[in-house]
């Protein structure tokens, strides 16, 4: 079954439609599952998943994925459910993007305010509701020999990816910092300028220090 539909920008990571909220799917998993959505995507969008078509496993579920033309089409489904009816659903809803005016969707700038496609994905979703309908089935038979080149991954391990890639950059960070202060040109010029005074000044405290031990060895 189709559950959660997101479709977003690539350029930006932005979701821009999600389809109808039902009352049973406005739950603590639903929200859960959204925003796991929503991570995948601003992924995507900054090139860490850069398959066109791929799924994630998450629990029992799967999340799809198909990115063309700048937008990435993307739905949850249960694991048992034919993958090769989900891309088909994710290309009716690229077919059907593609016919909307391109300045339109360019130019939204709140998450999810592209509306009036909801009820486009919506109506798009009660198709691929039931699995057993004759449409569904004829686009299962007429597949059937057809192979899905998709890669799988999952969801936990591209957590993981994520966080060992912000230990990195922390320590490439602090490095970098460390690295600017010792060797920044201000520094530099500090250097340049004092240290003759203060070697100066050194060899005027060992001549005061020495007269002053040889002053006293003359007195006695």
């Amino acid at each position: 079954m189709v559950k959660l539909t997101i479709i977003g920008r690539v350029s930006d990571g932005l979701p821009i439609a999600q389809g109808p909220r039902y009352v049973n799917e406005e739950n603590d998993n639903m929200l859960f599952y959204k925003q796991q959505g929503e991570f995948i995507l601003r992924e995507i969008s900054r090139g860490v998943l850069s398959p066109s078509k791929m799924s994630i496993r998450i629990d029992h579920h799967c999340f799809y994925f198909l990115v063309d033309n700048g937008f990435c089409y993307s739905t949850l489904c249960e694991s048992s459910y034919p993958r090769k009816l989900v891309f088909q659903y994710l290309q009716d809803l690229q077919r059907e993007l593609e016919k909307v005016e391109p300045r339109t969707v360019e130019t939204i700038t709140r998450p999810y305010s592209f509306i009036r496609f909801d009820t486009v994905i919506g109506n798009i979703r009660k198709q691929y509701l039931d699995t057993r309908t004759q449409a569904n089935l004829s686009k299962l038979n007429a597949n059937r020999r057809q192979e899905l080149d998709i890669i799988t991954e999952d969801l936990s391990k591209i957590i993981e990816n994520k966080r060992n890639s912000e230990i990195l950059e922390k320590v490439l960070l602090s490095s970098g910092n460390e690295s600017s202060i010792w060797c920044s040109p201000c520094l530099e010029v500090v250097a340049l300028k004092w240290t003759p005074i203060t070697i100066i000044l050194l060899v005027a405290i060992v001549l005061l220090w020495s007269y002053i031990i040889l002053s006293e060895y003359v007195v006695v």
